[in-house]
């Protein structure tokens, strides 16, 4: 596979992340045996760069790397983790704490599930408001220097954050999601990291699934998707988003490809900058994915995906408003 420089100062990883979410129960239930066999085809494949965050699955996505990872040469694969957000036992979101002293005890914790001696990105999952950026960021940099992380991360922080953030300590990337139904990013915030030198790393490719092309309208939520409560999962914009997919559909099968290749394809087409995260939780998804690695998409085919899915056309937002309130990004 091919690698990329994961911007100006982080490391070389592959074109394409495996993003570790969805086996955690965010899209309801995961087959654990599945998972573990998903991440090793991953790897297999070429794949380096793994992604996770200690609050996927209550810390359980982490014991699940921890022990995909269980013999493979450390210098082999880079694994990039989110911390700072709180949980409930019931599962719910109870804010975010990127302190100083809270960041060192959630290290402690991710080292150890992992149980690895350290993380090669590290990063706050979404700006604390109680905490300047410069203070988490600070904290990132004395754990590099202490040799527990190699890089430092960003995640879901608008332009200004991200300026102040590298005058800190230097950036390897920004998490952030990024699609043909969520093209944000391309106002402010990808700019500045292009002047910055800051690489990003694109989760939400297909959309939480929408863009995948097999999503139908009305499908029944799994007790613990979080589909259900998501805007453009709701009825009404569920069904106008699904007529995009299907105008995509028509494109991708013109090239050859399937829907959610194309989606792949048109993300990795927008930069070398931006790393694509994977977010299957089979192999078969993951073998179809990795496909878009191979598609070179001319001018007229990039013009017609997105006269498939124009910017701005997608129906609902792409979390809902309590989660929407808690972006930085989208301030």
């Amino acid at each position: 596979m091919k690698t990329v420089k994961l911007g100006r100062r982080g490391p070389v990883v592959s074109r394409f992340g495996l993003g570790c979410m969805a086996m955690s129960g965010t899209y309801g239930p995961a087959d654990h045996a599945e998972s573990i066999a998903t991440i090793h085809a991953a790897l297999d494949a070429g794949v380096t760069l793994i992604d996770t965050g200690d609050f996927y699955g209550m810390g359980s996505n982490e014991l699940l790397i921890g022990e995909a990872l269980k013999g493979r040469d450390r210098d082999s694969f880079q694994v990039s983790v989110k911390f700072g957000a709180m949980r409930g036992p019931d599962a719910s979101w109870n804010g975010y704490d990127a302190r100083p002293a809270a960041l060192k005890n959630f290290l402690a914790y991710t080292l150890t599930r992992l149980g690895l001696d350290h993380i090669d990105i590290y990063r706050p999952a979404r700006l604390d408001p109680n905490v300047p950026i410069e203070e988490t960021v600070g904290a990132i940099k004395d754990m590099i220097d202490a040799g527990y992380v190699r890089h430092v991360g960003l995640s879901e922080v608008g332009s200004e954050t991200i300026r102040k953030a590298a005058l800190e300590a230097p950036i390897s990337d920004l998490q952030i999601e990024y699609s043909l139904m969520s093209r944000g990013i391309e106002d402010d915030i990808l700019p500045i990291c292009r002047v910055l030198g800051i690489g990003v790393t694109a989760y939400g490719v297909l959309s939480r699934g929408m863009l995948g092309g097999g999503w139908k309208a009305g499908t029944e939520k799994r007790k613990g998707d979080i589909r259900g409560r998501m805007p453009r999962y709701d009825a009404g914009n569920e069904e106008k988003n699904l007529t995009l997919v299907d105008a995509l559909t028509k494109v991708a099968k013109d090239k050859g490809m399937t829907t959610a290749q194309t989606a792949f394809a048109w993300v990795a087409a927008q930069g070398d900058d931006i790393v694509p995260l994977i977010g299957s939780r089979t192999r078969e998804q993951l073998a179809d994915i990795l496909g878009a690695g191979e598609a070179t998409l001319s001018v007229a085919d990039l013009d017609a995906i997105e006269a498939a899915v124009p910017r701005n056309s997608a129906a609902g937002a792409r979390y809902n408003a309590p989660q929407m309130a808690m972006l930085d990004s989208e301030k």
